[in-house]
């Protein structure tokens, strides 16, 4: 090969790279501020007066912690309120688990923290906590947040609609039970999948199943093609898999759940899917095509930051 172009290609590559690296600090998302008052939640005892919020690094002290992401949402979360305590209340699991309900306010414009805490008043025996951020950080972010400040020994996160059949947690719970039995580092993901070919899917217009198909490769190329369903909002983490995983999370977006999982594969944590019943819900915030240009572009900064060590994460 001519001395020249090899001269012409080693300066390229020494222009491109340092341009690539400062592209992708610049595409990175900045690190999650929390701010004092979103440290603290109200609830039915405490409707005036916030108390400070509990750590993840603590010991577990319930059971349960049900952490749900809202973001102007008056008109779907009461129905999910009620269909989840009406089985969190039932005989047979009232008898046998504690549990809490974390409601993270992700910056909503409506009045989803007030009536989040007048529908804690109409449940006198259930402990729902009502955290409100200042901002809007993005799904991610507010369940990041709920991980964080919740007391369980397992904890939940399920989207505010309603779309995840709630009684599903006891197959997830079961399936907790065998990878973890002790307790150890574990995490069970509710999965869509088995539903792909059913009324439920087939039913979503054309362009989002496109862009679903098409999610689904270029997660097999990132390094999560081993779980079917990546997005579905239904995942249960044991308290030592989540102590290890929120702390080091950075994506506040759409595509949060893929990090939590690569996360997961990274940690040496055991990840098993559990298929659940799911039906789709009007009023979903989620822009097909904007959104999926996002996930993309998060999906791309999420790996170059894990591949040039500037997101670490260790065992």
């Amino acid at each position: 090969m001519d001395q020249s172009v090899l001269v012409y290609a080693f300066t390229a590559l020494a222009i491109s790279l340092p341009c690539l690296y400062l592209a992708l600090i610049l595409l990175s998302p900045p690190p999650i501020i929390t701010r004092p008052s979103e440290k603290t939640y109200r609830s039915r005892k405490s409707l005036k007066d916030p108390l400070s919020l509990p750590s993840l690094a603590d010991v577990g002290s319930i059971d349960l912690s049900v952490i749900i992401p809202a973001y102007n949402e008056t008109s779907r979360l009461p129905s999910m309120l009620e269909t989840t305590l009406d089985h969190l209340n039932s005989a047979s699991i009232q008898q046998t688990r504690t549990y809490e309900l974390v409601i993270v306010d992700d910056g909503s414009k409506d009045d989803t923290s007030a009536l989040a805490l007048k529908l804690a008043q109409q449940h006198l025996n259930s402990d729902i906590r009502v955290v409100t951020l200042e901002k809007n950080l993005g799904k991610g972010g507010a369940v990041r947040h709920g991980m964080l400040h919740a007391r369980g020994n397992r904890l939940l996160m399920v989207d505010a609609d309603g779309a995840s059949r709630f009684e599903d947690l006891e197959l997830l719970w079961k399936k907790m039970d065998e990878l973890g039995p002790k307790n150890e580092p574990s995490v069970v993901v509710g999965s869509r999948a088995h539903l792909v070919k059913t009324e439920a899917v087939v039913k979503r217009s054309v362009l989002r199943n496109i862009l679903m198909y098409g999610l689904h490769t270029i997660l097999r190329i990132v390094g999560v093609g081993h779980i079917r369903d990546t997005q579905c909002g239904f995942k249960l983490f044991s308290r030592r898999a989540a102590q290890q995983i929120f702390p080091v999370q950075h994506l506040a977006t759409w595509i949060f759940d893929v990090e939590l999982l690569l996360l997961a594969k990274q940690l040496g944590i055991p990840v098993a899917e559990v298929p659940v019943q799911w039906h789709e819900v009007a009023g979903s915030k989620l822009n097909v095509v904007k959104d999926s240009l996002q996930m993309l572009r998060d999906l791309l900064v999420l790996r170059a930051n894990q591949l040039t060590g500037r997101w670490k994460v260790s065992p």
